[in-house]
């Protein structure tokens, strides 16, 4: 493997951007395309449809039976309302009316 140990630099595994590696191989070519002159928004329309379909299928019984829950208590308070509030209502909760 390598030389000795020294004590005070420890071992010399090579310059910055090249440790314990051999140059690379001349005469290699290589290319490549940058991520934002690729496609980002391939498929994401399609993907953007289904996804939103398929989130929203498993978190329908989630959100929706609070929901009516609570439209039909308020329906109920505010038609108990009116009644209470109406003639007929104060006769049969009030007993006299003055």
């Amino acid at each position: 493997m390598g030389g000795s140990v020294d004590p005070k630099n420890g071992h010399f595994i090579g310059n910055w951007g090249e440790f314990g590696t051999l140059p690379d191989p001349q005469r290699i070519a290589t290319y490549s395309l940058s991520a934002n002159r690729q496609k980002p928004f391939a498929g994401a329309g399609h993907a953007a449809i289904f996804n939103v379909f398929r989130r929203f299928r498993h978190q329908v019984l989630y959100v929706v039976p609070p929901f009516v829950a609570a439209y039909a208590v308020m329906n109920w308070a505010i038609e108990r309302n009116e009644f209470l509030n109406s003639k007929p209502g104060r006769l049969l909760e009030g007993g006299n009316e003055e």
